[in-house]
């Protein structure tokens, strides 16, 4: 706990100095001595008359996960334990590596109540870390100083990939207005071969699925519609290793995929499909088998929160034999991985190629929407040229490493940060509606 002076107590320091210069002219310098030590009684006796900080409790509210680069509400519930109201300013101390719109505020709060402050906090980072405590400075009879402390809020927090994006993508599923995410789809209904109900025809419905004697009944289009396939099962496997180290628009490819990775595993365990997670490097880090349900969101999102990109060279090869020893059952098999030219698209060609025949395989891929930009480059530069060129052969080894890919019956799918997740999700209920997997 610790003295402040206020702007007042230095405006009465200040006045000191006129005073001063009277008194030496006045022959009685020792005035100026008396008026600082009255001043400094005065403040100390403000300071012993001032608020209690034992009456003032902060506490947070927050959601238990938090999302990385997204914006995250923190409450402040400031609770008056006191007879009297007390009021001054706080501030509240993040997990390092997090930005937020709002540290300081002013406070005021009556005896015996409460009072609710609020920010926006938003983690650059995954993984868990800690707020590091609340200072709050307390106001003084007279307003010459302010009795600052540090209360003990320290508080541990986990921080995961966006999860506030799941929540959106409920409520607009809800809403039927997914394609403001990029989601082609609402409604997953499939090809398969339980039928479940008939309503009218609507535009863009499969006229394969018009039953023409209830057509003929009705005196209007009407059309089948069949229970979507369940029970299928969708693996996400992720690389971690050297390559998912670099960046785009500021942020690991890694992360880019964790993002996408959440969105797809919500999609899927909510559709009533197995999801399973495989993580690699050099060796096999993590495995969880395919169950359904929503606790498996959960167990497959803390699995999720710590990944970090290890300088080291992946081994497909090893993770694939892994997956196929414990898993028999035909899958989507998603992998995240950088996949950039030929070389790394026939190891993992080569990897994928015993599981090809069983499973249903696509490679994710993050493009990087610079090489766009470079490709666009003025060519009156000569900077404009080399990154044209350098543009053009980063190009082509991307093109190489799809061509390889689909010559192995393995799917490719490649979009910006932004898109990725939408794009996914999109080939996943493409694959339901097909009842191709």
């Amino acid at each position: 706990m610790s003295m402040v002076p206020t702007k007042r107590f230095w405006g009465m320091v200040a006045l000191g100095i006129p005073i001063g210069a009277i008194a030496y002219q006045a022959g009685q310098p020792v005035l100026l001595l008396v008026y600082n030590l009255a001043l400094l009684a005065v403040a100390w006796i403000s300071l012993k008359l001032g608020p209690n900080p034992a009456q003032l409790t902060i506490r947070r509210k927050f959601d238990p996960v938090l999302s990385v680069r997204a914006a995250n509400k923190i409450d402040l519930i400031l609770e008056n334990q006191g007879l009297e109201p007390i009021s001054g300013r706080l501030r509240d101390e993040p997990p390092a590596g997090c930005t937020a719109t709002n540290l300081e505020f002013g406070f005021s709060v009556p005896a015996e109540r409460e009072t609710e402050l609020g920010y926006f906090l938003t983690p650059l980072e995954r993984g868990s870390d800690f707020f590091r405590g609340t200072y709050v400075r307390l106001r003084c009879p007279l307003g010459l100083v302010e009795r600052q402390v540090k209360l003990p809020t320290e508080q541990p927090v986990r921080i995961y990939p966006n999860v506030l994006a799941l929540k959106e993508f409920e409520l607009l599923k809800q809403q039927g207005r997914l394609r403001e995410m990029g989601i082609r789809r609402s409604r997953q209904r499939g090809l398969g071969m339980e039928f479940e109900s008939l309503r009218d025809y609507a535009e863009g419905d499969d006229y394969r699925k018009i039953d023409w004697k209830a057509t003929a009944r009705r005196s209007k289009l009407i059309v089948r519609q069949f229970e979507q396939e369940r029970n299928q099962a969708v693996i996400i496997v992720i690389d971690i290793g050297r390559g998912m180290l670099s960046e785009v628009n500021g942020v690991r490819k890694l992360d880019h995929a964790l993002d996408s990775c959440l969105m797809l595993t919500h999609a899927a365990a909510m559709a009533g499909d197995f999801v399973g997670l495989l993580v690699y490097s050099d060796v096999v880090k993590r495995y969880i088998p395919p169950r359904k349900g929503r606790n498996q969101i959960g167990i497959i999102i803390e699995a999720l929160h710590d990944l970090v990109a290890e300088p080291v060279e992946s081994d497909p090869r090893a993770a694939f034999s892994y997956l196929s020893a414990r898993w028999k059952r035909r899958a989507l098999l998603v992998t995240f991985t950088d996949c950039e030219h030929q070389e790394k698209a026939v190891e993992l060609t080569t990897a994928l190629g015993p599981l090809v025949r069983r499973h249903l395989t696509l490679v994710a891929r993050v493009s990087d929407p610079k090489i766009k930009e470079a490709e666009r480059a003025s060519l009156e530069k000569i900077e404009g040229m080399y990154q044209r060129a350098a543009a053009a052969f980063l190009v082509k080894d991307r093109v190489d490493a799809g061509l390889v890919l689909s010559v192995a019956n393995i799917h490719s799918l490649e979009a910006e940060p932004q898109d990725l997740a939408s794009a996914l999700v999109n080939f996943y209920f493409m694959v339901k509606e097909k009842s191709i997997l």
